[in-house]
């Protein structure tokens, strides 16, 4: 199993750079060239949202990436370490307009990223969130150096 590490300031101009070593390895793993798109929108959206929750929360602390080869698998690992709230405590809290929106902005980020993936995991909390996403791989076409 060979994993590529990421971390990068909470940026925006940092995501496309995410984007794209997220779809050179993806490449190299064997994930279906006409799947790369998806990986790359994919990513984009996890560490536009990973940003988005660094900033509004004020947390310096660097977005997290993982690239991650296993057999017949390749996943992506985007993580944060904003403060989630469950929805009771949203409820309980009297929670301000921004607050819900930030909420609304939050979810329709995770829909979209669930409609480009099939096998994708949210986990959230108090600590921080991860988002986790996978693909099937093909075995890579064998390389020759000339």
């Amino acid at each position: 199993m060979a994993t590529v590490e990421l971390r990068f300031s909470a940026l925006p101009e940092h995501v496309r750079t995410a984007r794209l070593v997220a779809a050179a390895v993806a490449r190299r793993a064997g994930v279906d060239e006409a799947v790369l798109d998806e990986v790359r929108l994919a990513v984009g959206e996890a560490c536009s949202r990973a940003v988005g929750l660094h900033q509004v929360n004020a947390i310096t602390a660097p977005v997290k990436v993982a690239l991650i080869e296993e057999e017949k698998q390749f996943s992506i690992e985007v993580g944060d370490e904003a403060p989630h709230a469950v929805p009771a405590e949203r409820v309980a809290g009297g929670a301000a307009a921004d607050a819900d929106v930030e909420a609304e902005e939050d979810e329709m980020g995770l829909a979209v990223i669930s409609g480009l993936v099939d096998d994708v995991e949210v986990t959230t909390g108090r600590d921080g969130g991860l988002i986790r996403m996978s693909w099937p791989t093909t075995v890579p076409p064998a390389v020759t150096l000339a």
